[in-house]
């Protein structure tokens, strides 16, 4: 039925993937320390691949943000206008020693780009452009899409999209449209489509724990005074009860259907070492996807190689708690900052400095035509019909987007999958995932415009 999309998109896919290559190798990194210029430079790469495929284009800025891309292909008369979104920001690489490959050079393995950002969310940025420029190849129709389009590509979202709201509230009549798809999100597994309808949120905090004004000599005073780092570490204990369930108080919690997530395939997914006990209760997806967690992102304290024999006066830690669905982020945030100030260790003093960004979970009702559609594409470019999902992770702006066009229909997509080890070492794309997606949003272009 969309042998014409079909040929289309094999056709241009090669460029496609020329095109994520080309992206992959800037290193946008966002997080604060690192270049700023590559930011611009990712934003004009991708100015410039918008107007390839006919869309009026042109970069953005809100004081105090990095640029983003704004491209627009107007609407043929009657037919409705989707946005679609996505980041060309991507994490810091870590050590480059953890990865097979260089971060910021694109390498093929099996059938998989990899490097930083092939996956989150470049590859989201190559979806879009493989869809509109499988339109632009179809000269029967015009070599256009047939719904308006607009594009809207931020290079902030990789430290929780401080300023997007700013964006949308300054922007609104630019960036407004019937359907809105953020491809920021996942697929079930590879080789099969999902489409999320379930966020967890996100809070944060750093927690010092201080025992002495300065240090001292740990064995004049060891046995007596506590170090620390020791009673850090019994903090940071309490912040679990013995199943590994956070114990942090008036929190939601809720559960979701196991799909057919097995123990195993969670194990491979997440590369465990062997005898790792799993922590928590309920299903597995509920936990990861409707259920409170609390992780220990960092610690400050002196490193091994510079240790003395001296009692550590302080240390301080990063704490994040993921939020259930229907939870309010700053109540969420005053019950971690309350545990943790009533369970100091031996009488230690301890701070709490809450995090800036608050994010909201946030679930979408999956239906309507634009529902459909997905389902439909999905249907026809894997083969299978494509499964709900949630995620554990935080997409800030969604309820706020809710909020600022109501009557806009929402979808979270995206190409990547468990073994795409996005934010990690060796991160990676499946380019046939990656071919099948292009193909997907060119049907449902077309969907939306019948």
């Amino acid at each position: 039925m969309y042998d014409d999309l079909r040929v289309a998109v094999d056709a241009v896919f090669p460029s496609v993937r020329a095109d994520l290559e080309t992206l992959v190798r800037i290193p946008s990194i966002s997080a604060p320390g690192f270049d700023t210029e590559q930011l611009h430079a990712a934003a004009e790469v991708v100015k410039a691949l918008l107007e390839g495929v006919g869309a009026s284009t042109r970069l953005i800025d809100i004081d105090g943000s990095h640029s983003a891309v704004l491209g627009e292909i107007a609407a043929p008369p009657g037919a409705p206008t989707v946005l679609l979104y996505a980041h060309y920001d991507v994490q810091p690489a870590g050590n480059d020693a953890d990865w097979d490959s260089p971060p910021f050079e694109p390498v093929e393995r099996d059938g998989r780009l990899y490097g930083r950002g092939a996956s989150d969310d470049k590859s989201g940025i190559a979806t879009h452009l493989g869809a509109l420029r499988a339109h632009a190849a179809l000269v029967e129709q015009g070599g256009r899409p047939p719904v308006g389009v607009k594009v809207f590509v931020e290079g902030e979202e990789e430290i929780g999209s401080p300023n997007i709201e700013r964006f949308f509230e300054v922007y609104r009549e630019q960036l407004a449209a019937d359907v809105i798809v953020i491809a920021d999100s996942e697929h079930w597994r590879l080789g099969q489509p999902a489409l999320t309808t379930s966020l967890r949120g996100l809070v944060d905090c750093v927690v010092e724990v201080r025992t002495l004004k300065a240090g001292v000599h740990s064995g004049q005073f060891g046995g007596v005074v506590p170090d620390a780092l020791t009673s850090m570490s019994r903090l940071l204990a309490t912040l679990h009860d013995d199943a590994g369930r956070p114990a942090v108080t008036g929190l939601l919690s809720g559960d979701w259907d196991p799909l057919d997530l097995t123990e195993h395939q969670l194990r491979s997914d997440a590369g465990s070492v062997d005898g790792l006990e799993l922590i928590g209760e309920g299903t597995l997806t509920g936990r990861m996807w409707r259920q409170p967690s609390v992780a220990v992102l960092a610690i400050d304290a002196p490193r091994v190689s510079e240790a003395i024999n001296q009692i550590v006066p302080v240390a301080r830690a990063k704490v994040s708690m993921r939020l259930a669905p229907g939870q309010d982020p700053s109540a969420a945030l005053e019950a971690l900052e309350r545990h943790l100030l009533s369970h100091a260790p031996w009488g230690a003093h301890v701070t709490v400095d809450p995090g800036t960004g608050l994010a909201a979970p946030f679930e979408l009702e999956a239906v309507g035509p634009a529902y459909d559609a997905f389902r439909t594409a999905y249907r026809e470019s894997w083969g299978r019909d494509s499964v709900e999902i949630g995620i554990g992770g935080a997409i800030p702006f969604v309820a706020a987007l809710s909020e600022l066009y109501p009557e806009a229909t929402i979808l979270l997509t995206g190409v990547g999958e468990p073994t795409s080890r996005i934010h990690g070492p060796d991160e990676s794309q499946d380019l046939e995932e990656l071919r099948r997606n292009c193909l997907a949003e060119a049907i449902v272009l077309r969907l939306l415009a019948e």
